[in-house]
């Protein structure tokens, strides 16, 4: 959900990895959560916290692509830059998501009986501009065509605030905003015993408290160069970060949560950032930041497709093979997403942009 960085400055290859990591350890998070819908027995209890491990590495990544450059850029330039870089995936995760809806082989009854056509466009129309829409039941999904874009419509947001407001911040006050977004987003953990609020109707506000300190957060560990020169194998990164995705869930642990996303994940991309990796390394990892993107955004459709499955009762073993096929399938989806659709669109605007100018 970030930039490339610019071929003329360093790669951050290990955290190219990193990301990658926890795009995979949100798809499996959510196929547990039809295979195991109680969280404390879920074994990758804590993979909604990619979400906030994303938006911590996008406020290093952007402030790293435009803190220098915004001002001779423009805002104007650098939000057509951001709508390039993310609109594309949104669109075919909306596509993706309503023909799962209409032509899901395990759905019970009709979509478009159910909802009628209006509801159903309407919801596609919202789903394509990232506003919220929880008008087709699935739970309160305020993006029920594409769930997991409700981190798209964060990520929008804090694209816009951080053109506006957060690039003309000095340290002191990006520090203030920092002990602000910290204290909103303890008080949500707090409040509700958990972080894991957003996708929903009734928690969609949560999520700008998850946006606001992470997004923050990365930015901080750029602009103090908080970046921590090691030589720890991106393995032990791989690991640890797996660790607190793998970490048990227990009723009302909202402060482990915090403990994580408050000072883990920081220093997760600072020490990310500051290691070398090996060059067979390097590809793997730049190879899981190129699918990470449209792995979190071409999934979740099948997802839904499973969730009606087991509505069959088809037995444990036969969903954890569907599982296992979901995985593999959308690896290869957001392979196929990012060089047949992803980068030619991408390449197309960008030389539509350019035309014009001339």
């Amino acid at each position: 959900m970030q930039n490339n960085l610019k071929s003329a400055k360093p790669h951050y290859a290990a955290l190219d990895g990193l990301r990658g990591i926890a795009a995979i350890a949100v798809v499996i998070f959510h196929c547990y959560e039809i295979l195991t819908p109680d969280l404390t027995k879920n074994p990758i209890a804590h993979g909604y916290l990619a979400v906030d491990f994303f938006f911590c590495l996008s406020g290093f990544v952007v402030a790293y692509a435009y803190d220098k450059r915004i001002k001779t850029l423009g805002v104007k330039q650098f939000l057509i830059n951001r709508l390039i870089r993310l609109q594309p995936l949104v669109v075919l995760g909306t596509v993706l998501g309503l023909l799962g809806f209409l032509f899901d082989p395990f759905l019970t009854a009709s979509p478009v009986r159910e909802f009628g056509w209006g509801k159903i466009i309407l919801a596609t129309v919202c789903s394509l501009l990232l506003l919220p829409s929880p008008i087709l039941g699935r739970y309160e999904n305020v993006f029920p065509l594409n769930a997991p874009a409700w981190s798209l419509s964060m990520e929008y947001f804090i694209n816009l605030f951080y053109a506006f407001v957060l690039i003309h911040l000095s340290k002191k006050m990006l520090l203030l905003f920092l002990v602000l977004a910290t204290a909103f987003i303890i008080t949500v953990a707090y409040l509700h015993g958990s972080i894991v609020g957003g996708w929903s109707a009734s928690s969609y506000g949560d999520g700008y408290a998850r946006v606001l300190f992470s997004f923050l957060a990365g930015l901080t560990v750029y602009r103090f160069n908080l970046i921590l020169k090691n030589r720890i194998n991106f393995l032990l990164y791989g690991l640890l970060l797996s660790g607190v995705f793998l970490f048990p869930h227990f009723e009302n642990d909202w402060f482990t949560e915090i403990a994580f996303v408050i000072l883990l994940f920081p220093l997760i991309i600072s020490g990310g950032a500051g290691t070398q990796v090996s060059e067979r390394l390097r590809k793997i990892c730049i190879f899981l930041g190129d699918i990470s993107y449209p792995l979190y955004m071409v999934h979740y459709w099948m997802i839904w497709i499973l969730g009606n499955y087991a509505a069959t009762n088809p037995g444990q073993q036969k969903l954890y093979i569907f599982s296992i096929g979901i995985l593999i399938s959308s690896i290869l989806l957001a392979w196929i997403s990012l060089k047949y659709f992803d980068e030619p669109v991408r390449k197309w605007l960008k030389m539509k942009m350019k035309s014009n100018k001339s």
